[in-house]
């Protein structure tokens, strides 16, 4: 994830690239979220894996959630920042 930036000091061209960047990280990591939760079922359905894995899997799945609610905050400022320059 990129580091924090001051996005007053940003012009519009730029805040536009910025906000294509996070929703394409925002997707990937539902996308990604999905594939795990999709994993999960199918190994309690399978019985092949254990709940080591399962465990696992709802790990990451925090942890791109957290993340994810980090880059739905920058969105906000960023679309704040372009609605008042535009």
């Amino acid at each position: 994830m990129s580091q924090i930036k001051d996005y007053t000091k940003l012009p519009l061209e730029e805040l536009l690239i910025e906000q294509k960047k996070i929703k394409k990280q925002q997707l990937s990591s539902a996308v990604l979220i999905g594939i795990l939760i999709g994993l999960m079922i199918y190994g309690i359905f399978s019985g092949g894996f254990g709940w080591v894995y399962i465990s696992i899997s709802i790990f990451m799945i925090y942890i791109i959630y957290n993340g994810s609610k980090k880059l739905k905050l920058h969105l906000e400022q960023i679309t704040a920042e372009i609605n008042k320059k535009a």
